[in-house]
């Protein structure tokens, strides 16, 4: 959600006059998008803020958006008074004020819904891959999560903004579609006719447009995976075998404790159930290790489920307490140490599933997307369609947007290939479906 916001303020800047700047000496106007998911990311943000306030230019204007500011609110002026504006993750379409009054301070962490969709200016330019919200905030109240303090309860946006948003993106440069939600799958909007809309929907839809040759989403939870979205994996070859999709734990004990409410056996049906409608489809997830009161034997059924599902990508993190959430006060805190060898072991057990993976690849070819060129300019970085990092020996210059590619080796962190076959793209028109 935090790039597909950033490119939005981006865009709207461009478009009264701004250009980027990568050395924020030099900026006008500097901008921090942030997340406050962990207390590191939030510790982060003020950490940069006070190296920033000594070092921009005396005029520039500064100030943070997005989820810190939500969960800071006033208090961020009072820990940097330097600080302009501080907009939360539904107001930031309310940047140009603080524009056309530099010397004021802006402050607004309202939860008013979807007006910045509404407000903002379409982007002038989309990526190869262009990320569409789908639905902002989440019900599910999980104890140990500060998502729906930032960004309130779910909201749908409405299915023809969407389609359109997707249409705008084929026709400015994007050939993927990845659909965003803090709670993705669950997606549910009804039309002023009675007509309701889910995710298979959308997907459905947001196919048939010619310039888009690759579709996923992102965040999913397990109880919102329907029956009609698992058999879109059967039935849609632009969706990639692709799903991420948390199970944070292993332990029934634990999850009931964060208010997950889904056993291993249901979320284990639903894996079986992806994987017959599309038999090469591949899981990712999240975990949390370290949450209160997690005893060793609740830590090594995590181990367990990761072994069970062989999850070929995933993001695993240190319980971190935060503001406004039931597991910030429980009992049994978790010694740092304890999670950090919990982590380590996890990731040990995380790395080698994907490296086998990863080497299981080795002779096949696969469809993959350019993101353009790596550090040095010398190779192209593709992703294939279970997110891979795929490195090409040929310049991004020369390089086709979508190819088909022959992976030739791999490690734990990535793969190498070469081009066999460009995929050709369609961009001089866009077919638009019926909304």
């Amino acid at each position: 959600m935090n790039v597909y916001d950033g490119q939005r303020i981006a865009s709207m800047l461009r478009g009264r006059g701004y250009t980027q700047t990568n050395d924020y000496t030099d900026a006008d106007i500097i901008i921090l998008n942030t997340c406050a998911v962990r207390a590191k990311a939030t510790d982060k943000v003020f950490s940069a803020l006070g190296r920033i306030r000594t070092e921009k230019k005396p005029d520039a204007i500064m100030g943070i958006v997005g989820c810190v500011a939500r969960e800071s609110g006033a208090d961020a002026f009072r820990r940097v008074p330097e600080l302009n504006f501080v907009l939360g993750p539904q107001s930031y379409h309310k940047l140009p004020e603080i524009l056309e009054n530099p010397d004021a301070r802006l402050f607004n962490i309202d939860l008013g819904g979807l007006e910045k969709f509404d407000e903002m200016p379409q982007m002038d330019t989309s990526p190869a891959v262009a990320y569409i919200p789908i639905q902002e905030g989440c019900n599910h109240c999980c104890t140990y999560c500060i998502v729906p303090y930032t960004r309130g309860r779910e909201i749908s946006r409405p299915f023809n903004d969407v389609v359109h948003d997707a249409i705008h993106a084929a026709n400015t440069g994007a050939t993927e579609i990845c659909f965003l939600g803090q709670n993705v799958n669950g997606y549910k909007y009804t039309d002023e006719d009675g007509k309701t809309y889910r995710l298979s929907d959308l997907i459905r839809q947001v196919a048939k447009l010619d310039a888009i040759h690759r579709i996923r989403f992102t965040s999913s939870y397990p109880t919102e995976m329907t029956d009609d979205l698992i058999d879109m994996f059967r039935t849609e070859p632009k969706l990639l075998p692709f799903l991420n999709m948390p199970i944070q734990s292993g332990s029934p004990d634990v999850l009931t404790r964060m208010n997950r409410p889904y056993t291993l056996n249901l979320y284990i049906d639903i894996v079986d159930k992806l994987r017959a409608a599309r038999p090469d489809i591949q899981i990712s997830s999240d975990f949390i290790v370290g949450f209160p009161g997690e005893t060793d034997s609740d830590f090594e059924q995590t181990l367990k489920i990761a072994k069970r599902i062989k999850y070929i990508n995933s993001f695993s993190f240190k319980y971190s307490p935060r503001p406004h959430t039931a597991a910030a006060t429980m009992p049994n805190q978790i010694p740092e140490k304890t999670k950090s060898e919990r982590l380590y072991k996890l990731d040990e057990l995380l790395n080698e599933i994907q490296r086998d993976f990863n080497e299981s690849c080795i002779g096949r070819e696969l469809t993959c997307l350019s993101e353009g060129a790596d550090k040095t300019g010398k190779y192209t970085i593709y992703r294939t369609p279970y997110m891979q990092q795929c490195i090409v020996n040929i310049p991004a210059s020369d390089a086709p947007q979508l190819a088909n590619i022959k992976i030739t080796a791999a490690n734990k962190a990535s793969l190498r290939g070469k081009i066999v076959t460009d995929t050709p793209l369609e961009t001089e028109s866009t077919a638009q479906p019926n909304i």
